[in-house]
């Protein structure tokens, strides 16, 4: 249901509730529903056990919109086999913030803000781009303009959107650095055109500054054409071995993937956190602290697999032994003994071989000259 009453529900839905002996929602919905001694509010934090408990009884379960949008019907639909449900959507805050705003919806994207952070936001941040996002409370647009402004988009110009649907809604235009809407009534949304000049690089190989590193990182350059050897694809799930700061796995799951960060050494997993946190990739990617090796042969095989560090003869069989036929496995090589295993694995099990000598420009004396990075042999093949 929208923020107006039951009245305004179709009748198929009108039914069902008049019909219900449970009710279930938030404050608003039972109090515009005229829930009575049958409504049930939603437990904090949020969870479906009081639909469950009441199985076998008529309920009804009050959620804006479409509850298929960010909403809890995919939860729903999981816990319970297709003849115990229905479900008669209204439209959805997307949808109404559309048809008042004139935005056309197929070219906005949509996202469900109340407990996910702002980060992740980052992959699609891009120059004059139009989201719609659903926010967390009263508090959440004032400290989402902040966030905008600390990434650059201060003049991105933000419609503070309020219960809509109903008589009490409203829409208050202003931007994130002047930020000056108050009283928000909940339930709340922001659609936000954004400004030229946001944005991370679609490219692979972002900026190393970006990151949070001891030094141990794939450095941009070869960062690149390692990401171009493993192709990420959406949904696709990555092993991360020798992580370091985890940049590798970053962009991978920028790009749309899933990958689980492994690395040996304890001091360096504050790193892959804080990178998880500035990319916003909590939902897409995980770090794990073990030696290569034994989590080769424990976890589920991926889609891909890079070694960045560790690499040794017996590792490499485990993987052969674990991934499965058209799976991707890359790595690369810094030292002598990792060149001369990669090369015997060239010669053994195909694929291509690459060596990746880079100079950059630097001062030399009152001068320049190029100065040479150590140079990295890569292996990559597809099984």
């Amino acid at each position: 249901m929208t923020d107006d009453s039951a009245g305004g529900l179709a009748p198929a839905s009108r039914t069902a509730l008049a019909q219900a002996e449970v009710i279930i929602g938030g404050a608003r919905h039972l109090e515009l529903a005229k829930a009575g001694p049958r409504g049930l509010a939603w437990p904090v934090p949020f969870s479906l056990a009081p639909v469950l408990a009441a199985r076998g009884k008529r309920t009804v379960m009050l959620t804006s919109g479409d509850p298929f949008w960010f909403g809890a019907g995919g939860q729903l639909a999981q816990e319970l086999s297709p003849a115990e449900w229905r479900v008669h959507s209204a439209p959805s805050t997307f949808s109404m913030i559309a048809a008042r705003l004139g935005w056309r919806l197929e070219e906005v994207t949509c996202h469900g803000l109340h407990a996910a952070p702002f980060a992740r936001l980052r992959a699609v941040l891009a120059p004059r781009a139009r989201m719609i996002c659903l926010l967390r409370d009263a508090a959440a647009p004032a400290a989402f303009a902040e966030w905008l402004t600390s990434h650059g988009a201060g003049q991105a110009v933000l419609h503070i959107c309020e219960r809509l649907g109903g008589p009490k809604e409203s829409v208050r235009k202003t931007t994130a650095a002047a930020f000056d809407v108050t009283e928000i009534s909940p339930p709340v949304a922001a659609a936000v055109e954004l400004p030229s000049g946001v944005g991370l690089s679609r490219a692979s190989g972002l900026a190393d500054d970006l990151f949070s590193h001891d030094g141990q990182i794939t450095k941009r350059p070869v960062r690149a054409l390692t990401l171009s050897a493993l192709a990420p694809k959406p949904g696709a799930r990555l092993w991360d071995l020798g992580a370091g700061s985890g940049s590798i796995s970053v962009e991978w799951c920028l790009a749309g993937g899933q990958a689980i960060s492994v690395e040996r050494r304890e001091d360096r997993m504050g790193h892959i956190l804080e990178n998880i946190d500035r990319f916003g990739l909590d939902h897409r990617m995980q770090t794990v602290l073990a030696d290569a090796l034994p989590f080769v042969k424990e976890d589920e095989p991926p889609d891909a697999v890079f070694v960045g560090g560790g690499a040794g003869a017996a590792l490499f069989d485990a993987l052969y032994a674990r991934l499965e036929k058209g799976s991707r496995l890359v790595a690369n090589a810094v030292t002598l003994e990792t060149e001369a295993l990669l090369t015997r694995l060239h010669a053994d099990r195909g694929g291509e071989l690459m060596r990746i000598d880079l100079s950059t420009a630097g001062p030399l004396g009152g001068m320049r000259g190029w100065q040479a990075a150590r140079p990295v042999v890569q292996w990559a093949v597809t099984l």
